[in-house]
């Protein structure tokens, strides 16, 4: 063989290309932030194609029947990175089917067919690939560039996106319940933190063709126990209790909205990030919940409740005396007859709770 010679196992991808996407991996594995993952992803494919825009879209919606279409990354040449708020309003994103080109790709992946569509876009040519992750959301990788990209130039693409799958499932999986497949509680104190502190509005970012409406402020934070968890444990078996932990978790995705971030604690303990709303309205969204649960006819147990307490994330908080605050709420609601929602901010004006930082002893006392 001459030195002008190649193997025809040896790479495609050398010198300054490798170079660029090994930098990129090495970007991406080091994000723990699973909402920034997608921004990076979108970065790095940028910079290593020198494109003028990427696209990451990701489907989510309420029910598997009407899901919508919502840019998780979008980076321009030129321009700062940005995505759709987490609060962004499900009825201003495109559904499915409005665009087809990412649809069909997402059939191919499924139907294990070809997963790459190219397609004239005006002056521009669109690519799409899948994302191929097992665990989190179904999406895409959209490419615009001037000309039709050649498959030599995708190969480093479709590397970074087969190892961006692995550690996006090695993310979702560090960051979720085994049984439930709610967040865990490793997960809260970063979203907390989010919470807790001031937010600028990035929503103004996006394009004007793809700006959301809806953006809310503030957190609620609340805590629901099931009650006589023990009970059904011993009179049922562990099986069932599992059972019964699975279909609320179930019914926690179906009684609160896409961004509202939901957890299991351990046990029978979950916890609920509310976002936006006056205590009126939080109070409704948690007692929805509660009455989901009430209503539903779950296997052998038959009936199930829980007791909820919730409280206003303030700027100062810290994850340790918001819990607190919620906490006092479940207590009240288990020794006021179980099954019922309870306000913190409502106890303490009802004279049932002291509230710690009005207590110059800083002690919180039950009348």
């Amino acid at each position: 063989m001459t030195p002008t010679e190649q193997s025809p196992l040896a790479p495609t991808v050398r010198g300054p290309v490798a170079d660029e996407a090994i930098a990129q991996l090495a970007s991406l594995t080091a994000q723990r932030d699973r909402e920034l993952l997608d921004v990076s992803l979108a970065q790095g494919v940028l910079e290593l194609l020198s494109a003028p825009r990427v696209g990451v879209y990701r489907l989510i919606g309420q029910t598997e029947d009407v899901l919508h279409w919502v840019c998780c990354g979008l980076a321009q040449r030129g321009q700062l990175t940005v995505s759709d708020p987490p609060w962004v309003d499900l009825s201003s994103l495109p559904l499915k089917e409005e665009c087809p080109l990412r649809a069909s790709v997402l059939e191919l992946h499924q139907a294990e067919q070809t997963e790459l569509v190219q397609a004239p876009d005006d002056a521009r040519f669109v690519t799409v690939l899948p994302l191929m992750a097992e665990l989190g959301l179904p999406g895409v990788l959209e490419i615009h560039t001037t000309t039709q990209l050649a498959l030599p130039a995708l190969r480093p693409i479709q590397t970074l996106l087969k190892v961006f799958a692995n550690f996006q499932n090695l993310l979702e999986s560090s960051q979720r319940d085994a049984l439930t497949t709610l967040l865990n509680r490793q997960t809260f104190d970063a979203t907390f933190s989010k919470a807790s502190v001031p937010e600028a509005a990035d929503a103004s970012a996006l394009p004007p063709g793809e700006r959301r409406s809806g953006e809310v402020t503030g957190y609620w934070l609340g805590m629901a126990d099931i009650d006589h968890f023990k009970q059904v444990n011993d009179g049922f078996g562990h099986l069932i209790g599992d059972e019964v932990l699975v279909l609320v978790a179930r019914i926690m995705r179906q009684s609160f909205r896409h961004y509202d971030r939901l957890y299991r604690f351990g046990g029978e303990e979950f916890v609920i990030l509310l976002r936006g709303g006056t205590e009126a309205e939080a109070h409704r969204a948690f007692e929805r919940f509660r009455l989901n649960v009430e209503n539903y006819p779950f296997p052998q147990v038959k009936r199930v409740t829980v007791s909820v307490g919730f409280t206003q994330v303030h700027h100062s908080d810290t994850p340790h005396v918001s819990f607190s605050r919620a906490d006092q709420g479940v207590y009240c609601a288990k020794h006021q007859g179980r099954n019922q929602v309870l306000c913190f901010e409502r106890l303490v004006r009802e004279g049932v709770l002291v509230d710690s930082k009005a207590d110059p002893v800083g002690r919180v006392e039950m009348f």
